[in-house]
């Protein structure tokens, strides 16, 4: 009898202590979640990033629970590995350890780095979609990618293809921060995550128009250089052919008629060395221009360029 009550509280044990792990396997992200949120406080610059990206109680639980960091150079390489990217990388979600996000300083940037936190965050959030409710948000992203006409994220996401990266989990993040339009059932996905995504996506437009831009800028002054490059060595094919002529000329001058004439092909000639003039002081203001823009494209690049730098020894 006693044999048979503590094989049967055995049995009950067993299958007790089954369910309790059973349990513990499906509540296995709440627990995870509970020990990392556990004493955690986020620092006021994260709860800044959060706030400014519209994070909903939903997203900022996700966001806090890999304890974002924005890190200077050094402590992002030492996060964030870049080799092998063909992309600028300006922060990563390395799972299941942390958020890292690249702290660029440059005010005619702002925006880039709350962008960049928004984008990794989507990438938890994807993970932990479930393996049904993934199959139907990838089905939606790649309906919605099929029609975005936007050959910058196109180019991008090809990179990312070339680097053999999951093409839908980055457009997950990228449509998610970057897209103004979405169709409706994606666009109530984001809800989730952003209480106003449209916030996000401006401050994506507006540091992208930045690069943009210069960008134009640049290409236009190129452009106009090339014309102007172009006129004056025919100007001065012209005017060389002019000096020539009247040198070979003036010794010929004989009558009055003859000196007028010539005088008048001297005015001439020193017109056109005037406006020859004029071409090259509009060539040298533009190569000013167009070298001012090359620094500040420089300068922005530089900003958001995450690679540690050499030591010196």
């Amino acid at each position: 009898m006693k044999t048979t009550i503590k094989r049967t509280v055995s049995f009950l044990f067993s299958v007790g202590l089954l369910a309790a792990v059973g349990l513990a396997w499906l509540q296995r992200q709440a627990i995870y979640d509970y020990w990392r949120l556990r004493g955690y406080t986020p620092p006021a610059a994260i709860v800044k990033v959060a706030d400014a990206d519209t994070l909903t109680p939903a997203a900022r639980h996700i966001f806090y629970v890999y304890h974002p960091e924005l890190d200077d150079r050094t402590n992002f390489g030492s996060h964030c590995s870049s080799k092998g990217e063909q992309t600028i990388v300006l922060g990563c979600y390395v799972a299941p350890i942390g958020i890292y996000i690249y702290d660029v300083k440059d005010a005619r940037l702002n925006g880039i780095v709350e962008v960049t936190a928004a984008h990794e965050m989507l990438h938890a959030a994807y993970d932990r979609l479930s393996s049904k409710e993934k199959t139907h948000i990838n089905q939606l992203i790649n309906q919605a990618y099929a029609k975005l006409n936007d050959a910058r994220i196109r180019a991008n996401i090809e990179n990312y293809r070339k680097q053999g990266a999951d093409v839908t989990n980055e457009l997950h993040s990228i449509l998610g921060t970057e897209v103004r339009n979405l169709p409706p059932e994606l666009e109530q996905y984001y809800q989730r995550y952003f209480a106003n995504r449209l916030q996000v996506v401006s401050d994506s437009e507006n540091y992208e128009s930045t690069f943009t831009s210069l960008k134009t800028q640049a290409q236009q002054i190129a452009d106009q250089l090339q014309g102007l490059k172009t006129s004056i060595e025919s100007q001065e094919q012209q005017l060389s052919d002019q000096q020539a002529s009247l040198e070979s000329d003036r010794a010929s001058v004989r009558t009055q008629a003859e000196a007028d004439d010539f005088n008048a092909r001297v005015r001439a000639y020193n017109n056109q060395v005037t406006y020859l003039n004029q071409l090259i002081n509009q060539y040298n203001s533009l190569r000013d221009q167009y070298n001012q823009l090359a620094v500040e494209q420089q300068q922005l690049f530089q900003a958001i360029d995450s690679r540690p730098t050499a030591q010196t020894q």
